[in-house]
């Protein structure tokens, strides 16, 4: 019986059998820990080429693998894709298939083999070449025949696998994998990539939402009610019943467009409702009853700082600005909603 085949003479919940499985976990770990090591011990010309070719490439990076490798580099194509460069799955084997027809001469084609030597990579590689396509291989053999038809090499080590019978793909897929998040992370940071295109491909969701800026979901037009500082508040409520997304508020602005002050169906209930106020309430001035120097956020403001300040202050409208504070729309509680913001949880 193997050292392996052992563990399972423990019973099931006894403290050996415990020790003996975080034991070989922690062992699985430092292993691709070393992987990881050994490509960047082996990191050198061949990985600023690789970059070099992804950042200047006028087409896009197809990235081919078979099998776990394969899968890696899913991942992989997949991290390239989120960080403005664009990229697609190629499936070696669909590739002989017919597939082909969807490489372009200006792709890059980042291909992912350990032992280089992957019949249908193998095949496949000539087809690329012959179409105009660059090949950069990841492999642990630089000796074998994928290694001698691409055009760049990167060396990602050539460690045993932690699988205890050192045959299923852990460390090499480990290291792959890292050498993979390495080169697109090093085309992001050379196209130098800011948070906003970040955000540009992940609108949605959790971090799509907290790199949204205040000019993507604000109010414009129409839909952001103005008034002048000789108006009524009879003109008022015209503004906002022309609003067709049926605004709850309008800014009070100068002559120039810019931003005096901000009156609320809020503040026009409590008006109407203070005593001796109900007659001739739609004549007065909004001058005299509006939020002088209300609170604002700007149009380049990130969204979930608009709503910070909405939450501290309890309002659910805000004027928007532009540098000269000018009005430049209308930032409402319900758009937050519709686009997916928690406005009632605390920051």
């Amino acid at each position: 019986m193997t050292e392996h085949a052992s563990c399972h003479i423990d019973a099931p919940g006894s403290v050996d059998r415990r020790r003996r499985i975080l034991a070989f976990g922690l062992s699985v770990l430092r292993k691709e820990v070393e992987a990881v090591e050994a490509a960047a011990d082996a990191l050198g010309d061949a990985f600023v080429d690789a970059v070099e070719r992804i950042v200047s490439c006028r087409g896009r990076v197809a990235v081919t693998g078979l099998g776990k490798a394969g899968l890696v580099g899913n991942k992989i194509q997949a991290t390239l894709a989120s960080t403005a460069t664009p990229s697609y799955r190629l499936h070696p084997v669909e590739a002989l298939h017919g597939d082909l027809g969807m490489i372009c001469p200006d792709d890059v084609v980042l291909m992912l083999s350990r032992s280089g030597e992957s019949e249908e990579l193998v095949r496949l590689a000539p087809a690329l070449k012959r179409g105009g396509c660059t090949i950069i291989l990841l492999t642990a053999c630089l000796q074998s025949r994928l290694a001698c038809l691409s055009d760049i090499v990167i060396d990602i080590g050539n460690v045993a696998e932690a699988c205890p019978l050192g045959l299923a793909p852990s460390s090499s897929t480990a290291a792959m994998l890292a050498v993979g998040d390495a080169l697109a992370l090093s085309a992001m940071e050379v196209k130098n990539v800011q948070a906003e295109h970040y955000a540009q491909f992940h609108p949605g969701g959790a971090l799509g939402r907290s790199l949204m800026r205040v000019s993507q979901i604000m109010r414009t037009g129409d839909d952001c009610p103005r008034v002048g500082v000789s108006d009524t508040l009879r003109a008022y409520y015209d503004a906002v019943l022309r609003a067709p997304r049926r605004a709850g508020a309008a800014s009070v602005v100068d002559a120039a467009g810019r931003l005096v002050g901000f009156f609320t169906h809020g503040d026009l209930f409590r008006l109407t409702l203070s005593a001796g106020e109900s007659a001739g309430t739609a004549d007065r001035p909004v001058i005299e009853v509006m939020i002088q120097s209300p609170k604002r956020v700007r149009v380049d403001d990130r969204v979930a700082d608009a709503l910070t300040l909405m939450r501290r202050h309890r309002i659910d409208e805000l004027p928007v600005v532009d540098e000269g504070d000018c009005v430049a729309g209308l930032l409402d509680v319900q758009d937050l909603i519709a686009h997916g913001f928690s406005v009632f949880d605390e920051p």
